[in-house]
């Protein structure tokens, strides 16, 4: 019997079937067959193989996907141990919190101010390997390098502490309020701030930024608490008018732990001391004082920075008369009892003190009307013409510190009170802790009911509009 040869290369068949469950061929048939699935066998094994792999390599992902699969893990993976995060947002969180109570119109805010950034640039020191590529963590580092230039800041020196837990001064109340917070597990925030402000006719701005033009003559309450009093003395500016004026004002900062003994100051007009009663000019032991006087003007400006009750007080001497500014804690401004309850600052004037009418001060329509209370004195010194020309050479917006300077000149003919109104607004600015609260705008009765009847006009040509159409 012949057999066919098989050409060299050709594809070996590699059969799926079973021998025996074929029908049995001839012997020699069977021992060629045999023969030729002996040789086959090894290369039926190999490609098979290469198949397998083939089919392994085709389910596998690239390896480029692979490697940002990889790096995705370690960007994302909270829990991932080869990795530490940058930590720049932290740095700034703490900065911000060293840093949002303080106030650059106050005294040392440049000493905690630097010792804020020394802090930030620390933590961002830390970070320097892990945020070697994060564009925050070198924003961040350059403006850190601008501030300490711009504040004259030593790169040595003491640091704020972001635990305030752990060193906290008890006489530093911005302190002592985040030490607590942090205990009551708690986010540290800064506290909400107060301001009350009394000047020229006397005008006062309370607690609530209610804005009341009063009478108010002899001695009056402006705060009454359990850590601070102020008292205020008003008299008459001209005679046989009822506008008063401040020319005496008594501050008593109550004692407190181991922070300072009590402290009484007082000024009257023509005497602005910058000292207590006492004499001294600070209470409290240690190299920083917790209550401290600074004269700004000798005679005529000084400020007192209470830090173990997070308080200032400005008082000025401008013309005859004293005006005053404070900023207090709301926590402290609102810690007294029932029968501490007549405090201006808190709750405005009494009604039948009152001048303005909700705020609205009385103005004369023409220049030669004087508003209720003025004296026939002043007839011939402004008139509303050259009093509002008067005040807008100081303030240009027309608010109620504008306005109230028009008040003044009509009702009492003294230009001193253009200054005390401008610089109410000064104190304003520098110590109430909201912007957008500097400015007071008084409503327009006339406008308001122009506004009235035009909103009501076009309410019903609407209706009719919406019956006949």
């Amino acid at each position: 019997m012949m057999r066919k040869k098989r050409k060299r290369g050709g594809p070996i068949a590699c059969s799926c079937s079973s021998p025996i469950a074929a029908a049995a061929p001839p012997l020699e048939s069977r021992r060629a067959a045999w023969t030729g699935m002996g040789r086959a066998a090894p290369l039926c094994a190999i490609a098979a193989a290469n198949a397998a792999r083939a089919e392994q390599q085709q389910r596998r992902p690239p390896p480029a996907l692979l490697v940002l699969f990889s790096l995705g893990l370690l960007l994302h993976t909270g829990d991932c141990q080869l990795q530490t995060p940058c930590r720049i947002q932290k740095c700034t969180t703490d900065f911000v919190a060293l840093t949002s109570h303080l106030n650059s119109a106050l005294d040392g805010f440049d000493l905690e101010f630097c010792k804020a950034l020394r802090a930030y640039s620390a933590c961002t020191y830390r970070n320097s390997k892990v945020c070697r590529g994060n564009l925050v963590y070198h924003s961040a580092v350059l403006g850190i390098s601008d501030l300490m230039s711009q504040r004259n800041c030593s790169k040595d020196g003491p640091t704020s502490s972001t635990n305030p837990e752990i060193t906290h001064d008890p006489c530093n109340y911005s302190g002592r309020q985040g030490a607590g917070e942090l205990r009551g597990g708690g986010e540290q925030t800064p506290p909400t701030y107060f301001f009350c402000g009394l000047f020229g006719d006397p005008h006062l701005r309370t607690f609530k930024d209610h804005f009341q033009t009063c009478k108010v003559e002899g001695a009056w309450p402006l705060i009454d608490n359990n850590y601070l009093s102020v008292q205020v003395t008003n008299v008459p500016v001209v005679p046989r008018s009822s506008a008063t004026a401040t020319n005496k004002i008594t501050i008593i900062f109550k004692s407190y732990q181991d922070c300072t003994d009590q402290k009484v100051y007082q000024a009257v007009t023509d005497d602005l001391p910058a000292a207590f009663v006492d004499g001294t000019t600070s209470g409290g032991d240690g190299d920083t004082k917790s209550l401290h006087i600074v004269e700004r003007v000798s005679g005529k400006y000084v400020e007192m920075h209470a830090r173990y009750i997070g308080t200032t007080v400005f008082v000025r001497q401008l013309g005859r008369y004293l005006t005053l500014a404070i900023r207090m804690p709301e926590e402290l401004a609102m810690a007294y009892e029932e029968s501490q309850d007549l405090q201006l600052c808190v709750n405005g004037c009494p009604s039948s003190e009152r001048i303005d009418d909700s705020g609205h001060l009385p103005l004369p329509v023409m220049g030669q009307l004087l508003p209720p209370g003025a004296s026939s004195q002043t007839r011939s010194v402004y008139t509303l013409e050259s009093a509002t020309a008067k005040c807008h050479e100081k303030m240009l917006l027309k608010d109620i510190y504008f306005y109230s300077c028009v008040f003044d000149l009509l009702t009492t003919g003294d230009a001193n009170f253009t200054a005390a109104a401008h610089s109410a607004l000064q104190d304003v600015e520098a110590l109430h802790p909201r912007k957008e609260r500097w400015h007071i705008f008084p409503d327009n009765g006339a406008a308001g009911q122009g506004q009235q009847l035009l909103c009501l006009s076009l309410g019903l040509v609407c209706l009719m509009l919406v019956v006949f159409l």
